[in-house]
């Protein structure tokens, strides 16, 4: 079923009302989920707003190229819309975002129309918890230009193990194996402001607590504030470069405390972010296709 939106939602409420609702879920990769797809057929991007995101992330301003991660902030209150919903079983509440796929079918400018769409693609079991799987897709003139898949992990009491790898830093996220991971050759060093959170919460309207202040970061366990994922993941990219159709992984590891600094490291199509001690934050890896 399809629910066609005149507007983006807005998302402090809907954050709000995902925490309220998040002590009575009952998470489970057997549970039913939201079946609806969220529309927005006449979409506009706020020039403002994107010149705002091309600068706290690193991109080119001033033409009229959209970021190859952009749309995944355009879909961005439709997945908190369901997401944050009664229907949804996993608490959005400790919910971690972690990995994400992007599809580049070609170049994307900002100044023309697009339809949005949004929808949850399912359940899946995951050995901390149960993941959901969000599909974010932007149309032009019925052709799908641009998709995501993200992954988001509801952490939970589960009978899976986890020999032979290293827990993740208290973010639920895939560990590496300590025997295959070597690094990359480190290109940049990068030192990273206190307000990067709160730069990119702005620019991206993802004005999460654990983002904005070592105050409200504390509350949910962090020692400071923490990054975006996906402000890391545009990082990198703005960095790396993308071509036109070209196909994005990236996986999330462990958060970066702000302020702190960190290693840009790439090679070929393959690129991380590391912390001290060789700490791997983020890895991916960057697929040309044919457009």
């Amino acid at each position: 079923m399809s629910l066609v939106l005149t507007a983006p939602p807005s998302l402090p409420p809907l954050l709000a009302r995902g925490a309220l609702l998040s002590p009575f879920k009952r998470p489970g990769p057997e549970a039913e989920f939201p079946r609806t797809r969220l529309v927005l057929p006449d979409l506009r991007v706020d020039l403002a707003r994107l010149a705002a995101y091309e600068r706290v992330c690193g991109f080119p301003t001033g033409d009229d190229a959209l970021p190859v991660t952009y749309p995944h902030v355009l879909g961005f209150p439709l997945a908190m819309r369901l997401m944050s919903g009664r229907d949804f079983p996993l608490p959005l509440l400790g919910l971690v975002h972690t990995s994400i796929t992007v599809t580049r079918h070609r170049a994307l400018t900002a100044t023309r129309g697009y339809e949005l769409s949004v929808h949850i693609d399912g359940l899946m079991p995951h050995r901390r918890g149960t993941e959901a799987a969000v599909i974010t897709e932007l149309r032009a003139a019925d052709e799908v230009v641009w998709e995501s898949r993200s992954t988001y992990l509801a952490r939970h009491r589960t009978g899976r193990t986890a020999s032979g790898q290293v827990q993740g830093m208290r973010d639920g996220q895939e560990a590496l194996d300590v025997q295959e991971y070597k690094p990359l050759p480190a290109v940049a060093e990068w030192r990273l402001a206190a307000d990067v959170g709160r730069r990119y919460g702005a620019a991206s309207g993802d004005r999460n607590p654990i983002h904005l202040h070592p105050l409200t970061a504390r509350l949910f366990g962090f020692p400071r504030s923490i990054a975006h994922g996906m402000w890391t993941v545009a990082r990198c990219l703005a960095a790396h470069g993308t071509p036109e159709a070209v196909r994005v992984r990236a996986g999330f590891r462990a958060p970066v405390l702000l302020p702190g600094t960190v290693t840009y490291a790439a090679e070929d199509g393959r690129f991380e972010l590391r912390g001290g001690a060789d700490r791997v934050h983020l890895a991916g890896e960057v697929y040309p296709l044919a457009p």
